[in-house]
């Protein structure tokens, strides 16, 4: 099992944002040029829309470091300081973006990574269990409230790979187990919308592999040491996503 793990935790963000890149470029553009259209994949080729799933390996890597950074950080109030900074900062870019899509109310997955770390950071404190659970829901909540990406399901990700963390087989039916309750809902609302067919099946089921291939990336072939350049992979993520906003949304106006 030892001989897989080739893939140290900078090197694992490193292939995560490569497709977090590609796969948010191509669905990005394809309903900022058509905002007036409900399925984002009709109006894509096949591999285009592929790429546009792969995306989804990104944010449970992105959740795993979440987990790490509690446990490896010298600092977690500064942690938290930190993710709440970025995520203020890729506000603007991200209204850049979305704004025509979605509207004004709308956050990125920042805010769910420092909701998600807030959770970690309220279970472990040593208030009443009660009092843990309602801080650990209302982070979750917020999410929802302000529309972040991954709303509700981001935090609980985040929480449950932090509290089954020495329990694999715990860890990955939770995770499962909150995959599939995401997937689950977004189908009924598609029902209820009348929106549900064979190709949401098809969306829905690539969303869930890609999902599974981001924890199986972190937990199977991800050996858990840090890379070589560990500062520069520490500031690339905050740095690189509000630019890749930008970068999308110059590519757009190019176009346009």
């Amino acid at each position: 099992m030892e001989k897989i793990r080739i893939f140290d935790r900078d090197a694992v963000k490193y292939i995560a944002i490569f497709f977090m890149f590609w796969g948010h470029l191509v669905a990005w553009l394809t309903l900022m040029r058509n905002p007036e259209i409900s399925d984002p994949y009709a109006a894509m080729s096949w591999w285009q829309g592929l790429l546009s799933h792969a995306s989804l390996l990104c944010p449970p890597v992105m959740f795993f470091m979440i987990t790490d950074g509690y446990k490896y950080t010298h600092d977690r109030k500064k942690y938290a300081i930190r993710l709440l900074i970025f995520a203020l900062i890729t506000q603007i870019p991200d209204w850049l973006v979305f704004v025509p899509i979605n509207g004004w109310w709308t956050a990125n997955v920042i805010f769910t990574l420092f909701f998600g770390l807030l959770a970690i950071i309220a279970w472990e404190s040593k208030l009443k269990k009660w009092q843990r659970v309602l801080l650990v829901i209302l982070c979750s909540g917020a999410t929802l409230a302000m529309s972040a990406a991954w709303e509700i399901f981001g935090v609980l990700l985040i929480f449950f790979l932090h509290l089954y963390r020495d329990r694999p087989k715990a860890r990955l039916i939770s995770y499962i187990a909150v995959a599939c309750v995401w997937k689950g809902l977004a189908v009924m609302w598609q029902l209820i919308g009348g929106t549900f067919d064979g190709a949401a099946i098809y969306h829905d089921t690539l969303d869930l592999i890609f999902v599974m291939l981001g924890y199986v990336l972190m937990t199977v072939f991800c050996n858990g040491k840090k890379g070589k350049h560990p500062v520069f992979g520490k500031w690339f993520f905050y740095i690189f996503y509000p630019v890749h906003y930008l970068i999308i949304w110059l590519v757009f106006r190019f176009v346009a």
